[in-house]
Parts: structure tokens; sequence; C-alpha cells
């Protein structure tokens, strides 16, 4: 470690303070300045092991000199830290060079440990074409500590193959999140096919994945291609996986191994080059146990492991989510509007069922039905069915449940639009309303499964029953507002 030294750049003299003492105290040689043009002239020099090195300066962005540098020593380690905690800022980081994005506020430990893994480590390649920053078109949105982290490990898998699963409640983004995955990847330029195995009768899966001769079935009156194929070169995106009927397990699982499959009634091998990114709302490790999943499958699919966690984990993205679906609305013909902060801060009070599913469909009713510029605590109040705030934990639970159905049916029918769904659309409710609906109830009766059955209909043996197979946890009071 002696003899190690750092370039630390930041126009801030408290982050230089505390960065300088703490590399200094772990055995580097640091050298911290306040602007590019100083940082600049000791790369050029040769100096310096390692850069830590701020976004935002004085003189500069250090993105519009990380070329340069990566193409003068592609050998020096970058460490890119920024407050402006986006999407973007992580994807960009990762284009040009860097070796890790640290978003501020950081833990000093973190700092250490990255630093020495950067010196330790072989170095990365030099940086690909730069990407422009998408600024309000930005496919995920948040500034959260919870949100970082997701950007941080999509910068690190965009330039991979590797498979990927993301779970998370239904609404939280799962299959933006996909997207993200592929137009920002490798595979950019190839096709992004997506499926979902809640949404096809199960009888018709396989076919759907991998297409069907004709005369395969009834009905089948000519050659028919599936998703595998439509996704060749590019990424399939196979969404509420958990949802999957076990001969098309078995047939998905041949695939991943094999590389190749064969089309319903036919028998020639077909090879396939996709990238695979499966998503669930549904616990796999309970499936296995009940024998509704197969534990081969899930270790060839569970290769990175991604939770999406629910907006009442990152509750602070509320007031960025909510902006920028009031952009997306006035993007497309709605007036300006602004949320009233009062308004904005019981948004933030909420704790959002549905996900971001929810709070978009809620702000972009809003920007449609009220004419007023500054979107009131009443109109906010009223349309989450809050019409006194001291009624609070009472008033959300039957509005759950109702907020997941309009969200999926909505949700369903911008999938198959201008189609209309497929059929199986109340079994597909039923199933996503379900849980909400036992949740509520058990939480209004304090986890009183007595009473709960009695409000439910169901007899406690039934409820017992359901409440082991989804999961579901039993509060012993009622929800209150902070």
């Amino acid at each position: 470690m002696s003899g190690q030294t750092i370039l630390l750049a930041d126009d801030d003299a408290a982050i230089r303070m505390v960065l300088n003492q703490a590399l200094s105290r772990a055995g580097y040689e640091v050298r911290p300045t306040g602007n590019i043009s100083t940082m600049w002239n000791w790369v050029t020099r040769g100096e310096g092991d390692l850069l830590i090195t701020d976004v935002s300066m004085p003189d500069g962005n250090a993105f519009d000199v990380m070329p340069k540098i990566k193409k003068m020593r592609p050998e020096l380690p970058i460490v890119v830290m920024s407050a402006q905690n986006t999407f973007m800022t992580a994807i960009r980081a990762s284009e040009m060079g860097a070796y890790e994005y640290l978003p501020k506020p950081f833990d000093i430990t973190e700092v250490l440990a990255v630093v020495g893994r950067a010196l330790a480590e072989a170095k990365r390649p030099a940086p690909s074409e730069r990407r422009q920053d998408e600024g309000e078109n930005m496919p995920l949105v948040g500034r959260s500590a919870a949100m970082q982290d997701i950007y941080r490990a999509l910068a690190r898998l965009m330039q991979t193959d590797l498979t990927v699963m993301i779970t998370g409640e239904s609404g939280t983004g799962k299959e933006l999140v996909a997207k993200a995955l592929h137009n920002f990847g490798k595979r950019k330029n190839g096709p992004f096919v997506a499926i979902n195995m809640a949404a096809i009768p199960r009888d018709l899966i396989e076919a759907e994945l991998f297409g069907h001769e004709k005369g395969a079935f009834t009905g089948a009156t000519s050659r028919s291609s599936g998703r595998f194929e439509q996704a060749e070169g590019g990424t399939l995106f196979l969404d509420e996986i958990g949802d999957m009927p076990m001969d098309a397990q078995t047939r998905l699982l041949r695939v991943l191994q094999e590389g190749e499959y064969t089309m319903v009634g036919g028998r020639t091998a077909i090879k396939t080059n996709v990238r695979i990114v499966a998503a669930t709302h549904r616990d796999l490790s309970q499936l296995i146990r009940q024998g509704l999943f197969r534990e081969d499958l899930y270790y060839r699919l569970n290769v990175v492991p991604l939770r999406l966690p629910p907006l009442r984990e990152r509750i602070d993205d509320v007031p960025d989510l909510a902006a920028s679906f009031l952009k997306t609305a006035q993007r497309e013909g709605e007036a300006s509007k602004v949320l009233a902060s009062d308004a904005l801060k019981l948004m933030q009070q909420y704790h959002w069922p549905g996900n971001v599913r929810e709070l978009e469909n809620l702000v972009r009713r809003l920007a449609a039905l009220y004419a007023d510029e500054v979107i009131s605590l009443e109109i906010v109040q009223n349309e989450l069915n809050l019409t006194d705030r001291a009624d609070f934990s009472a008033k959300v639970g039957p509005a759950d449940v109702v907020t997941v159905i309009e969200s999926e049916l909505a949700q369903l029918f911008r999938e198959y639009e201008p189609n209309l769904p497929p059929a199986g659309v109340y079994q597909r409710v039923i199933d996503k309303v379900e849980v909400p609906l036992i949740s509520t109830v058990l939480n209004l009766c304090s986890g009183n499964q007595i009473k709960a059955a009695e409000l439910l209909g169901l007899n406690r043996n039934t409820l017992r029953k359901k409440i082991r197979t989804h999961g579901i946890e039993i509060v012993k009071q009622s929800r209150q507002i902070g």
C-alpha cells in the first residue's frame, strides 16, 4: 500500500478534507484539488495510481475529460462520485470506463474498500461510445439509497449476457428495469421481446415461447414463430416466471442448458442466442417447496438476483417520480401542473400498495381531471379516498384492493392494446387481488384470523391455508401513518 498515490478532485472542501484524512490514515499519499485543470495536469504528467473525481466542478465536467484520460492512461482506475444520483449518471460513469460509481453522500468504509479493490484488480477496458444524458426521459427515476444500489448493479450488468432474475412486488417497475438492461447494453440493436406467463393460457405457453409447426395442434393452420425466435440476437423478458407450468419449465430448462429448442410439433433443433431476463412477484423458494417450480431451473435463472424495492421502501423518491409523470402527461398534451407541498407530503405518508404503478395512475389521473395548475392537498385526499387524516389507516384498506384491480386491468389492456386481452382476465385479477385483500382484512382485524375469516366469508382452515400458501405476514395491530 505504501507509495500509492490517490488523486482526489472535488470542489467541496469538506469532502476533500474527509477523504484526505481517511485515505491518509489508510496509508495512501493523497493529492487533493478542487478543479478539473489541476487534476488533468497531474494525469498528463503520469502522476497518481488512482483517481477519485466528482462529476461537476467549477471549470468543467469530469465526463468530458474521462475519455481522454482512458485513452492516455488506460491503466489508471477512476472512481466517480456525484450528488447527481440518477440512473444516467451511473450509466455514464460505466460507459466512460469508471471502475466504480459512488453516489453522495457515501460511506467512508465503502470508499476505502473500493480503492483497495481498484488498486488490486486488473484494469477495466477502454470506455464505449459516449451516450448523451437523456434528462427527463430517463427510464428509471429516483435518488434514494435503494435506487442507487439498483443503478450501480445495472451499470455493471449492461455489457454482460448474464441471466438476471428481477424480483419485487407488482407495480415496482420490473419490466422497466429489464428494458433498461437491454436498451443500454450490448444487445441494444437487437429486439426486446416480453412475454407475461400470467397472461397466457397455460396450454399455449410452450407454443408462445418456442413457436409451432403447421398442424402441431388443432387450429395450427400455419407455422408460427415463438418468442425465442422473435428475440434472436436480443433480450427475452420472461415476466411472472412463477406462473409458468411445469411442462414449460422443463422445456425452458433444456433451452438454457443446451442453447437450442424445438418448435411445438417440430423435430429440428434450433440454436438460440438470446439474453434471458426473468421476473416475478412471487416467492420462488416457496414455490419450489410446494413442488410448483423446478429448483434446477431456479438456479439457471437466478444467476444475478436483483430485488426491486416497493415504493414504501423508497418513499423519498415520490416527489421525483410524481414530477416525472406530470412531465410525461404534459408531453402528451396535458397542461403543465405541479403538486402542492402539503399534497406531496401526504403522498409520502401513504404506503402505496400498488407501488410505482399506482402512483403513476394517480398522477396521470390528476393531470387529466383537474384544471388547476397547482394540485392541492384536498384533491389528493379525495383521489386517495382520504378525506380525514385521522381516518387514514382505516380507509387505505379497501382502497388497496380497488387500486390493485384498476392497476392490473389497466396494465393488461396496455400490454395487448389494440387487441382484447386473452382469456383468463378474471383469474389473473383474482390472483393479484387475493393477497392484498387478505392482508388488508387481517390488518383491519389486528391479525385476528377468526374475525378475518368471518369478514371474508371463508372457512378458517381455508384462510390459514391461503396465508401459508402466499406467505402473508400477519400484522398484530392496525397500520398508522407517521
